[in-house]
């Protein structure tokens, strides 16, 4: 996964995009079927790891009764 740690979400996500899509078509022989699995399966836990430091990132404005922001706070998913 060492190639893969200095990608953005986006390219990595465009790499597991191409690499879905060719195994999808069936056409690769099965040992680089394998190897475009095994590096898809890195990429998405990049994207996975990003997108949850993201998510982890965003907080929540909260308002007084007057709806001027007064604070900030972790926010909550469900």
């Amino acid at each position: 996964m060492n190639d893969t740690v200095e990608l953005s979400f986006e390219d990595a996500l465009k790499q597991l995009e191409k690499i879905v899509s060719e195994l999808e078509s069936g056409q690769a022989p099965l040992e680089k079927s394998l190897d475009l699995y095994k590096k898809g399966a890195e990429l998405k836990a990049l994207c996975e790891a990003r997108l949850e430091a993201a998510r982890l990132q965003v907080e929540k404005i909260s308002l007084n009764k007057a709806g001027v922001p007064e604070g900030v706070a972790p926010a909550v998913f469900e």
